[in-house]
């Protein structure tokens, strides 16, 4: 079977971004934007929250190694899906929950995926993801593709990206690389 894409929003694209890049059947995880209104648009302007995009992870991978379900369960354990417009610190629509579906199966099964975690009540919140259709994706520029990985030593890296690490090595080593 031929690759598939995913696009995943969850707060800053450094953690989630890595996190994909290690797992078995994803070829590649790259950050950049999406869901805006503009443009080309750059860190600068999104960060301004008024270009409507999303800080965003796109991931190609092959459905044969590793499912879009268990994508989802890596994305909804790596951030808080109920906070609203924000992750932590980050606030801003840049920094919203969002799944944006390449497919009504894709969308289907986010669907189902949120219906089952509520249902667990794995969240003391409704979780708030927003689930829209793809738009076009801007890749984010250079240096925040690999970020974490050529920056762990930087404040916001060990302070919040890799406590996120250290879980999702632990939740998703069977599925690592």
């Amino acid at each position: 079977m031929s690759s598939e894409i995913a696009t995943f929003g969850a707060g800053c694209f450094w953690c989630l971004e890595s996190a994909l890049n290690q797992l078995q059947g994803v070829e590649r995880a790259v950050s950049g934007y999406m869901g805006g209104h503009t443009d080309n648009p750059d860190y600068r302007s999104i960060c301004t929250g008024t270009t409507g995009h999303a800080e965003v992870v796109q991931v190609h991978f092959n459905p044969d190694q590793i499912s879009f379900e268990q994508l989802c369960q890596v994305f909804f354990a790596l951030h808080d899906p109920t906070q609203l417009n924000r992750q932590g610190n980050d606030v801003g629509t840049q920094y919203r929950s969002v799944l944006f579906f390449h497919s009504e199966q894709q969308a289907a099964t986010a669907r189902d995926i949120i219906k089952q975690l509520t249902t667990e009540q794995l969240f003391d919140q409704p979780i708030v993801t927003e689930l829209s259709p793809v738009t076009t994706f801007y890749q984010a520029e250079d240096y925040h593709q690999g970020y974490f990985l050529q920056n762990p030593q930087q404040g916001y890296c060990q302070f919040i990206i890799a406590p996120k690490m250290a879980k999702f090595r632990q939740l998703f080593s069977s599925l690592m690389k």
